[in-house]
């Protein structure tokens, strides 16, 4: 019965969602999964996965939390922006609070539709198991009154764009740099000889009249 019911809450998914979480198994996987509880768990992450303490630290948090332990990296479809992915995550689930994504080697994390502070993502120390992990970040995750609930980002970052405001005539070339210490290095000389010339006047001047005051 169980397993109908995941079937039948995947297949409405697949046919109201977005092309980019319809065609990810890990969104649909998750949202399936949370129909039933609040954590997922991968095929390749079961045999890691200490499932029940996990959900232990998951009622026991402050604020809703939906948990998914998937792959990450540059090959997916979030090309390795892992908050997008969360992001995403939640919007498919459709529903406020924390949404966590674990891959064994980061924890990470975004807020949707809810009052709380969530941090960006934390770093196991190599011998916690996903359960301590998740601890670990759960403790970091803070109920907030002087925010207004938004959802979650679901779009990728904007690429900063370079500054246009400076002309080709602006740009650093070796030319330029080469012409800029010669004439800097010419009008170095020619302001010595000026200030040296004007030294050798007053000197001239200043000698007959000391040898006038000796006489």
């Amino acid at each position: 019965m169980r397993r109908l019911l995941l079937l039948l809450v995947a297949t409405s998914f697949l046919l109201s969602s977005p092309a980019w979480a319809a065609d990810d198994p890990r969104v649909s996987g998750a949202v399936a999964a949370w129909a039933h509880e609040p954590l997922y768990i991968d095929p390749d992450y079961t045999s890691i996965a200490d499932g029940n303490e996990m959900l232990r630290e998951i009622t026991a948090a402050k604020v809703p939390v939906f948990v998914a332990v998937v792959p990450t990296g540059e090959w997916f479809p979030e090309k390795g922006d892992t908050a997008l992915l969360a992001g995403r995550m939640a919007a498919a689930n459709g529903k406020p609070g924390v949404y966590v994504v674990m891959d064994g080697d980061r924890t990470y994390g975004v807020a949707n539709q809810v009052a709380a502070y969530a941090p960006s993502w934390t770093y196991p120390d190599g011998t916690e198991t996903l359960s301590q992990q998740l601890r670990g970040y759960l403790d970091g995750v803070e109920q907030t009154t002087d925010s207004t609930p938004e959802p979650a980002r679901t779009t990728p970052t904007p690429t900063p764009v370079p500054d246009s405001s400076y002309s080709d005539g602006d740009r650093f070339t070796v030319g330029k740099a080469l012409a800029n210490g010669l004439g800097g290095t010419a009008l170095g000389l020619i302001g010595g000889g000026v200030l040296g010339g004007i030294v050798l006047i007053v000197a001239a001047i200043a000698t007959p009249r000391r040898r006038k005051e000796r006489s």
